[in-house]
């Protein structure tokens, strides 16, 4: 715990807490500061000007990042005949209907994300109170209610990310791992920035983007000029 102190207390003194950096140069300086024990996630807060408690500032939306988010990530198909063997064939790591249901209803959570074909969702539907606070529930606006299994099951893999603002008004979420290096970064960066920016609700007044703070799993945070994502264009 002591290492970790001086350590946080060295990176401390590299970022100017009173400067709002451009989003490429805040990018460099957290590349800077990769462990060389831990391969830490890169992450960011979007403090957004929304109120959440209106369905109608509800942010949400998916992008698949360039770069996929470096980790592995398992995936469960709730499906059965043709689609069954479809999820196999394209590399799910659990597949089955009402088998795999019973199973996480027996509290077998030792998954990532989840797709459900749509004739399924009445019986995967009993999963709710499971999957949904761990925002694990199939969603079709989110594509992992379909029939075209195997797409939805390349996205996931390749790092199609799922986000939603809390009810604070914040946008949390990682975008990779410092191991990237500060290209891949800017690149993953760059996709999930753009689709905050999109996913703007008509009904959001004044400032929209109100404050962006970037850091690792164990650095201090890095602020971010909002204005420095104006024009910004997905890589």
């Amino acid at each position: 715990m002591q290492s970790r102190t001086k350590r946080y207390a060295e990176l401390f003194k590299k970022v100017d807490r009173m400067k709002l950096y451009k989003y490429d140069e805040a990018i460099r300086l957290l590349s800077e500061m990769k462990n060389s024990k831990l391969d830490e996630s890169a992450e960011v807060a979007f403090r957004l000007g929304v109120d959440p408690k209106h369905a109608e500032q509800m942010v949400r939306a998916v992008v698949l990042l360039p770069h996929g988010l470096g980790k592995t990530v398992r995936i469960v198909v709730f499906a059965k005949g043709d689609k069954e063997k479809e999820a196999q064939e394209a590399g799910a790591d659990f597949v089955g209907a009402e088998d795999l249901i019973k199973k996480v209803q027996e509290g077998w959570l030792d998954f990532d994300k989840t797709v459900a074909t749509p004739d399924l969702m009445g019986q995967v539907s009993k999963l709710g109170k499971i999957l949904g606070p761990r925002g694990l529930m199939p969603n079709p606006k989110t594509g992992t209610v379909t029939f075209d299994i195997k797409k939805a099951v390349d996205e996931l893999k390749k790092g199609k990310l799922d986000f939603k603002v809390d009810k604070t008004g914040i946008v949390h979420s990682a975008f990779g791992k410092l191991s990237f290096g500060p290209q891949k970064l800017i690149e993953n960066f760059a996709s999930l920035a753009d689709a905050v920016i999109r996913a703007k609700p008509d009904t959001a007044k004044g400032s929209y983007l109100k404050s962006v703070v970037i850091s690792s799993t164990m650095s201090p945070g890095i602020k971010i000029d909002p204005l420095s994502l104006a024009e910004l264009k997905a890589a």
